[in-house]
């Protein structure tokens, strides 16, 4: 079983993303592939990346920066949901991702965006996507979501329609397949 992050990569307050984290968490938890964990980047309130050494070396002395080291050194691969600012990704996650290195390298990673507008962030994806290349992760499916302050209920809670549910399982099937294909590799080279 693989141990999948599902990444909220909104610090707002009142982010309408984080319903919809919630919900991709919950779909992951049904799928038989993934030990699943929510993680909120509100919550782990990163500073601005402050390290002295390049984070490829691994050599971190803030606490912070060890306990986020951990945690994604521990995760198999991610699932981040990610809102479009103004045409780009949310600084947050750009801070998250440019904080470590090594733990990144060679894990799929699935892209949710979402917006208020049509594109619904498939420009942030996009954007995005050079980024991911550079620390290792291995984009698998993506899926952007228009709209998203019109998909909660008065909970609020995320509401899906079939289609959509059906794309998010898309994603999380393509990340399983490419974790199945990560471990036949690994495989491979140490036969």
């Amino acid at each position: 079983m693989s141990r999948l992050y599902v990444v909220s990569a909104s610090t707002r307050p009142a982010s309408a993303g984080r319903p919809l984290a919630q919900w991709v968490a919950e779909l992951a938890r049904e799928h038989q592939e993934f030990e699943t964990t929510l993680i909120d980047l509100a919550e782990v309130r990163l500073p601005f990346h402050e390290e002295p050494e390049h984070p490829s070396t691994g050599s971190y002395v803030h606490q912070h920066t060890k306990d986020w080291s951990a945690a994604i050194d521990a995760a198999d691969c991610f699932v981040f949901v990610m809102p479009m600012y103004n045409g780009g990704f949310s600084a947050a996650l750009k801070n998250a991702i440019d904080y470590l290195y090594k733990e990144w390298q060679s894990k799929p990673v699935g892209l949710i965006s979402y917006s208020s507008g049509t594109s619904g962030g498939a420009p942030a994806i996009e954007m995005l996507r050079p980024v991911l290349a550079r620390v290792g992760l291995r984009p698998a499916a993506t899926l952007s979501v228009p709209g998203i302050e019109h998909r909660g209920d008065t909970e609020g809670r995320f509401l899906a329609e079939p289609l959509l549910a059906q794309q998010a399982h898309g994603v999380l099937d393509s990340v399983a397949d490419a974790m199945e294909e990560r471990r036949a590799l690994e495989g491979t080279l140490q036969g």
